[in-house]
């Protein structure tokens, strides 16, 4: 596979020697880390984003089904492994700059604003977060046009206030969608457009193909990390990228107040990134772990004198249901347009569910993970008469749902999943409203500790630093320059895609977190 950098790219740095100096050193290119860079290309500052991958190559291969789900021809991630079981698992991220945004299904909501708050659920207490929506409400504007979001304002009976309107127009439904979302209204339900960063603008260069939920964009037509944060920051003359960078250990000052060094290889070489400040996005998981190999004889990992460090690891609970109409062919080529919201808030005895939205359309070879052992053919008849949906509930925080590091280095996952029963209701729910819209054959299957993309909750923010890691501007309690800027900081996960919030809070940590 090639992966050699793009020449027309500014600001990727290659290091002439065993050590490279910079004012701000952001480890991660994901979500959290371009937005970042992005939010600080002017400031001033000289700003090192550092990648442990390379730039995801544009080839034929980025829309081969076969390729990219069979073949795994993206999937880059060491093996971790279940600490419950001791089996190993390849999880679902991806080690390219723009990090899982590669692949996801450019699905950007907003959070609810009532996730900000404590809510009681089924099985729990989801918790509160250190600031109200209203506080982020402006950096998610931002975000939502730095990505392109499309969307329609008052469809969702649970959107948060707004202080405007989306910056671009919904995605149309295709027929097929569309005649669902009226079979929809027509049960007294509420769906509405999903908010969608895809290049939809009257240039835009997406033509609303089959192969863009979970599958690289070969026209850059994805609102990526990478395309629509990390490469203007480049631009900008401020910002340096350094990738096939592994950070390895974070190293301290004597009293361990402040970190010093990012000790890493670059390319098998070792490497050593001086800063003044750090900021970590490596995905939830392996921002709890960077920490956590980062002990220091103080305590049981860096930024970890609450102890809190790698627990409270929650992914959403989330299904996979393909509703079947065998009586007519499905023509749908971008599918992902449609949300449904109406069981997200509180439910009577079953408390809040959960989201429900369409998947990209999917194929043989992208349903042969759900159904391994059904044959092709009738896979094909199967995908070929579907509407296919996501279903997410919330996960909720808990101590020993946690992620560890083994004394070989591996990654070790304990999760065992929180609040079910709200989320089987969810799916007896969705089943009953698909059967009722003319789809007669349900088929349903929950996701494992291997669905990893949702990933948050391992360096809890709040006031408090004997419970928390980081405080309410994300700035870690026991380290005077270092923040987080992924997920791993998310109090509680909601039941939405968390793309959009990673944005906008990596927008306020530039502006409120003493970065600029």
């Amino acid at each position: 596979m090639n992966t050699g950098h793009d020449p027309d790219i500014p600001g990727l740095l290659r290091p002439s020697g065993p050590e490279v100096d910079c004012d701000i050193a952001v480890i991660g290119a994901g979500m959290g880390g371009a937005t970042l860079a992005y939010a600080l290309r002017d400031s001033g500052a000289r700003v090192l984003v550092v990648e442990r991958g390379d730039f995801l190559p544009r080839e034929a291969a980025n829309w081969s089904p076969h390729a990219v789900f069979t073949e795994k021809r993206y999937r880059n991630a060491e093996h971790w492994y279940d600490a419950g079981t001791g089996r190993r698992f390849q999880p679902g991220v991806h080690y390219y700059v723009g990090g899982n945004t590669k692949v996801f299904g450019a699905t950007l909501p907003r959070f609810r604003e009532a996730d900000f708050g404590p809510v009681r659920h089924a099985e729990g207490l989801s918790r509160a977060w250190p600031f109200p929506y209203a506080e982020l409400e402006p950096y998610y504007a931002e975000a939502e046009r730095i990505y392109r979001v499309h969307g329609t304002a008052g469809q969702d009976p649970t959107e948060p206030w707004r202080s405007g309107g989306f910056p671009y127009p919904a995605v149309p439904h295709e027929p097929a969608v569309a005649a669902l979302a009226d079979a929809l209204r027509a049960q007294g339900l509420a769906p509405f457009d999903l908010p969608t960063g895809i290049d939809l603008r009257p240039d835009g260069a997406c033509v609303r193909c089959a192969t863009c939920d979970g599958f690289p964009c070969l026209l850059g037509a994805k609102s990526d990390a990478d395309v629509c944060a990390l490469r203007p920051a480049l631009a900008s003359g401020n910002v340096s990228l350094l990738t096939r960078t592994t950070v390895t250990g974070l190293r301290t000052d004597p009293p361990g107040r402040r970190v010093t060094v990012a000790a890493a290889r670059h390319d098998g070489t070792e490497l050593r990134i001086r800063a003044d400040r750090y900021v970590l996005a490596c995905g939830a998981v392996n921002t709890a772990a960077l920490l956590l190999r980062s002990r220091n004889g103080r305590h049981e990992g860096l930024a970890n004198s609450s102890g809190q460090v790698g627990r409270n690891y929650m992914v959403h609970n989330s299904t996979f249901l393909v509703a079947v109409d065998p009586r007519h062919p499905s023509r749908t080529v971008f599918q992902k347009t449609l949300g449904l919201n109406d069981w997200y808030l509180a439910n009577g005895a079953h408390g809040p569910l959960g989201n429900v939205q369409t998947l990209g359309k999917l194929g043989p070879a992208t349903a042969r993970g759900l159904h391994p052992r059904l044959p092709t053919p009738l896979l094909e008849f199967l995908t070929g008469h579907s509407v296919d949906l996501y279903l997410t509930s919330e996960d909720l925080p808990a101590p020993d749902n946690r992620v560890t590091v083994d004394p070989s280095g591996a990654i070790r996952v304990g999760w065992r999943p929180v609040n079910l029963a709200p989320h089987r209701e969810l799916v007896r729910r969705t089943a009953r409203m698909m059967r009722r819209a003319g789809y007669p054959l349900i088929s349903a299957r929950r996701m494992g500790i291997d669905v990893t993309s949702h990933q948050c909750g391992t360096a809890v923010a709040g006031a408090d630093p004997a419970t928390s890691v980081v405080d309410p501007t994300c700035k870690a309690h026991d380290l005077n320059n270092l923040w987080i800027a992924d997920s791993s900081w998310f109090p509680s996960s909601a039941a939405v895609n968390p793309g959009l919030t990673i944005a906008a809070n990596a927008l306020r940590v530039a502006e409120k977190g003493g970065l600029r």
